[in-house]
């Protein structure tokens, strides 16, 4: 923790004094190699598939046909490529007890990856995520291309789970027909679901075979990413199946979900949103487990909903729409706060080096969330988008389906605005005071304290 604020200390320093003095395709396998496992027991990778948006004609068998939820970020510009893979093998079945009711069932699924190109891009760390399904269809939910490829992250995900699985042989029967994550219908409550999660990390630890997901990358730590249903469904994997087989990811991150009440060998870390914090009673820290929770946050913000909007539109022809009783999508951004969660938990995997702990949000005697006179919810992580608002974001909302995650965002008019920020030199001030003092704390990396910064100061905040 020592040595995080003394480099913190001086990236702060600089980032202050920059700003301030700146003023402001691979064929599939012939019939006879068609088992779908390698010949050592290890899951079988054919790929990269061909077919990018808008398609290649170069591959008449899936013309026209693309990853479903294929980026829309420039992953060139940044040195990243986007391939996906077939992952095939033969996986044990279990219970959410944990009970192993098969063995041997096969499978066959898909990883969609995007990673440097260069080997020297890359920190060396896989986000492994199991991508989220409660929409009916696989979810790049911790998909945050600005943090991720800033830092050098490889990001994969994991298709595990039937109603994904299903989605994608229905919306692309050229591309997706062949999968198979059912025993083909044997096992319909995602029972193959956690042994297939398990053996996606061994594919992506392998060096062989003629398929690579990673490519010329070498993984040195992989970390088991889940958001919502996904922390969920790996809590069962952590709590009751790992225990009798075999590691194969150094870390876990459970997000805006739950997480696993058993201490084992991996460190977990479990990040929530305001949204997700309903009670005092919580698992207190260890050697072994991390809980941050962020005020201001919701369970699925701004941050995503914009990334996915455009994706979703030309995917399933418009993005879900939803009248909420409030103004939807808190734009505090718990994504930040992953990053710096992110940084820690590598270096708890790699070097035993614990994070730095977070303080609660605080519940009022009603038992609900305690709050200031702006509605804002006291304790836990502060941003500068909550610690120095200009609008109220909180993790609360109704209305139809999903409307209860989406927290709020309601902006201060100009007079509370005037009030609170009489000068744009106060607002800027204390912005940076803020995030200086997250980043010392741990929560806050500085590049995205620095985007804040410049945000802040482009905002006009203040000014008559």
């Amino acid at each position: 923790m020592r040595a995080w604020r003394s480099t913190s200390r001086i990236l702060v320093t600089a980032l202050v004094t920059a700003t301030l003095a700146g003023g402001v395709a691979q064929a599939a396998p012939e019939p006879e190699e068609a088992e779908k496992t390698a010949a050592d027991g290890r899951p079988l990778v054919e790929g990269p598939i061909a077919g990018t948006v808008p398609g290649d004609p170069s591959a008449p068998e899936v013309a026209d046909t693309y990853p479903w939820m294929s980026t829309v970020t420039d992953l060139a510009a940044a040195g990243y490529v986007e391939e996906e893979f077939y992952l095939s093998g033969e996986a044990d079945a279990y219970r959410p007890t944990g009970e192993r009711v098969a063995s041997d069932v096969p499978y066959t699924t898909r990883l969609i990856v995007r990673r440097p190109t260069d080997p020297g891009r890359f920190n060396g760390t896989v986000l492994t995520e199991w991508q989220n399904v409660s929409a009916g269809y696989d979810l790049d939910a911790l998909w945050s291309p600005e943090q991720i490829m800033r830092e050098g992250y490889a990001w994969v995900g994991v298709s595990a789970q039937r109603v994904g699985v299903d989605q994608l042989r229905g919306w692309s029967p050229a591309r997706y027909g062949d999968l198979d994550v059912t025993g083909q219908g044997a096992f319909t409550a995602d029972e193959l679901s956690y042994d297939i999660f398990a053996q996606a990390a061994e594919a992506l630890r392998s060096r062989g075979g003629d398929a690579r997901p990673l490519g010329r990358l070498r993984a040195r730590t992989v970390v088991a990413v889940g958001a919502s249903q996904s922390a969920g469904r790996m809590t069962v994997y952590y709590d009751r199946v790992l225990p009798g087989t075999t590691p194969v990811f150094d870390a876990y991150a459970f997000i805006v979900g739950p997480a696993p009440s058993r201490r084992g060998e991996e460190p977990v870390f479990h990040v929530l949103s305001e949204t997700d914090v309903r009670t005092p009673v919580r698992r207190a820290d260890d050697d072994r487990y991390r809980r941050w929770e962020v005020a201001g946050t919701a369970h699925s913000g701004w941050h995503g909903q914009a990334y996915r909007k455009p994706v979703l539109d030309r995917d399933l022809g418009a993005a879900p729409e939803y009248a909420c009783d409030r103004p939807p999508f808190s734009r505090a951004p718990l994504h930040h706060v992953l990053a710096a969660a992110y940084h820690h938990l590598v270096r708890w995997a790699r070097y035993g080096s614990e994070p730095p702990s977070a303080p609660p949000l605080e519940f009022a005697a009603d038992g609900t969330l305690a709050r200031d006179g702006l509605g804002l919810a006291r304790g836990g992580i502060r941003l500068s988008q909550v610690e120095v608002p200009t609008a109220l974001n909180d993790g609360i909302n109704s209305g139809e389906t999903f409307c209860v995650l989406f927290g709020s965002h309601i902006p201060f008019d100009k007079a509370r605005l005037d009030e609170l920020y009489p000068s744009p030199g106060r607002y800027v001030s204390a912005v940076r005071r803020a995030d200086i003092r997250a980043v010392l704390d741990g929560h806050l990396l500085p590049a995205d304290a620095y985007q804040n910064l410049r945000d802040a100061l482009a905002s006009g905040i203040g000014r008559p």
